[in-house]
């Protein structure tokens, strides 16, 4: 069992929680996630880490309530335990001999942006964080990335509440075009990182993304996390979750991201019922 030791709400869908994992903690990469499951015959998901300290021995992730099983987790409370917490899985982020970086996080995407950010900026990079979201309210970890050592913060937002009024895309491009920057890592919806390497291949800079495709057992022996990169089948687990942007094929993952939408709503629906049944 693993213990819930803190819980933050961030907006009105998203949390922040942390749980003892010593063993995990000592392990713990950049770029690494973990597998979760809340209860036994509970739904085994894919999570990366946020933060976690080998000394103190927790890990922390951040999540987005979308579904029942992040619904049932966002009940939970700090005392609470969850059945299995299983990492740290993938290949970490390379982070050393990147010159000018740009880090792009997106949405939830800037809980995985922020150690990636912070282990670049230790590796010597001169790091710009690119944090993009809908609206001022879904902006998370704003202050935590601009306390970073060497991290310069830039925000954009769709509707101009925070930042200037624009898509990640478009400081992106600007640095890009005014050759301020040497390479590029997007973290967020498939969507946004789809064209971040658009728009960094348009100017000749290599962008990493971190893919996120459907998971089941995260260690490379289910097949459900396979993308097409550069015509070449690979397991988002074992081989990434880092790949080459401009070689992905994202028509393919977002069509596979897409086949249980309608079932995780239905599941949802169906727990939220159960819950108002027993207030």
């Amino acid at each position: 069992m693993f213990r819930i030791v803190h819980k933050r709400q961030l907006s009105d869908a998203v949390f922040e929680m942390g749980v003892e994992a010593p063993r995990i903690a000592e392990k713990a990469r950049a770029g690494q996630f973990l597998m979760l499951r809340i209860a036994e015959g509970g739904e085994r998901i894919p999570l990366t880490f946020s933060d976690w300290s080998a000394q103190d021995g927790w890990v922390r992730f951040i999540f987005m309530r979308v579904g029942k099983t992040t619904h049932e987790l966002a009940h939970l409370e700090v005392g609470d335990s969850l059945l299995d917490v299983v990492g740290p899985l993938g290949v970490p982020t390379h982070v050393d001999g990147l010159g000018r970086v740009a880090v792009i996080g997106g949405g939830v995407g800037a809980a995985v942006a922020y150690p990636v950010a912070r282990a670049m900026a230790a590796a010597g990079s001169e790091v710009t964080v690119i944090l993009g979201a809908r609206n001022a309210d879904l902006l998370i970890l704003e202050d935590e990335f601009r306390a970073l050592d060497g991290v310069d913060v830039v925000v954009a937002t769709d509707d101009g509440s925070a930042g200037e009024k624009a898509l990640v895309t478009a400081p992106l491009g600007r640095m890009a075009g005014e050759g301020t920057i040497d390479n590029a890592m997007a973290i967020g919806p498939a969507i946004m990182m789809k064209f971040c390497a658009q728009t960094a291949r348009e100017h000749g800079v290599p962008c990493v993304v971190s893919l996120n495709p459907i998971m089941v057992d995260g260690t490379g022996m289910c097949g459900a996390c396979r993308v097409t990169v550069d015509g070449e089948t690979k397991f988002g687990c074992v081989d990434g979750p880092d790949f080459d942007g401009w070689k992905v094929d994202f028509e393919e993952l977002m069509s596979r991201q897409r086949i249980y939408v309608d079932d995780e709503r239905l599941a949802d629906a169906e727990y939220s019922r159960e819950c108002s049944c027993h207030l």
